[in-house]
């Protein structure tokens, strides 16, 4: 990933974090060729991977919750609706959800705004469904979705708020670190986005 000049660049040593807001280490990945070998695996007895369509911004609003509370995912809650339906309904963005038999357990979301680029815009798991052998397969359809289109770069990006694994799992499905930034931003449990009690291995500092 090329340095975007027009952002601050942090000096070496200690940066100070202002009160009330949280900071993360992002690490974006990329993989710019197809795997030569994808394995065909299928879910496990009762899940299913639905296509949203464009979904309702209560529908699209709830899966991002349910998935991303614990790892202080806010981003498209204090969107305003007008720029979330805007993605929402773009043909180029491709909205699914992993489902438990009816019930919304994992978000799988793909853009393909930018030319021959498709992000892997928002990819996780709700808790009681981690560790039952769908996030592979999840991950392996993302893929195999993504370089279905004439792209010649896929990428993604996760953050030291997220899951302690996320990194590790990217770089096995054959993604290649390529940069990294520091984002700071107010904490959402202060400003009640998200509760209070949501992403305990992150100190709450008031």
């Amino acid at each position: 990933m090329q340095q975007d000049c027009a952002q601050p660049i942090l000096p070496k040593g200690y940066s100070a974090v202002p009160d009330g807001h949280i900071a993360a280490v992002v690490t974006s990945l990329e993989m710019l060729k197809r795997p030569e070998c994808l394995a065909q695996r299928r879910f496990p007895p009762g899940f299913s991977l639905v296509s949203l369509g464009q979904p309702s911004l209560d529908r699209y609003r709830a899966l991002y919750r349910e998935v991303g509370e614990d790892w202080l995912w806010y981003s498209r809650l204090v969107m305003p609706d007008d720029g979330l339906r805007a993605i929402l309904d773009d043909p180029r963005v491709e909205f699914f959800a992993l489902q438990d038999g009816r019930r919304d357990v994992g978000i799988l979301e793909l853009d393909f705004r930018e030319p021959n680029t498709c992000e892997l815009a928002f990819f996780g798991l709700a808790g009681d469904a981690i560790g039952k052998g769908v996030g592979r397969t999840l991950m392996n359809e993302a893929i195999k979705r993504a370089w279905s289109r004439p792209i010649e770069r896929f990428w993604v990006h996760t953050c030291t708020l997220d899951h302690p694994a996320a990194l590790g799992f990217y770089v096995r499905s054959g993604f290649t670190p390529c940069g990294f930034q520091v984002e700071v931003d107010v904490d959402p449990r202060l400003t009640g986005v998200i509760p209070r009690h949501c992403a305990p291995h992150v100190p709450l500092i008031d």
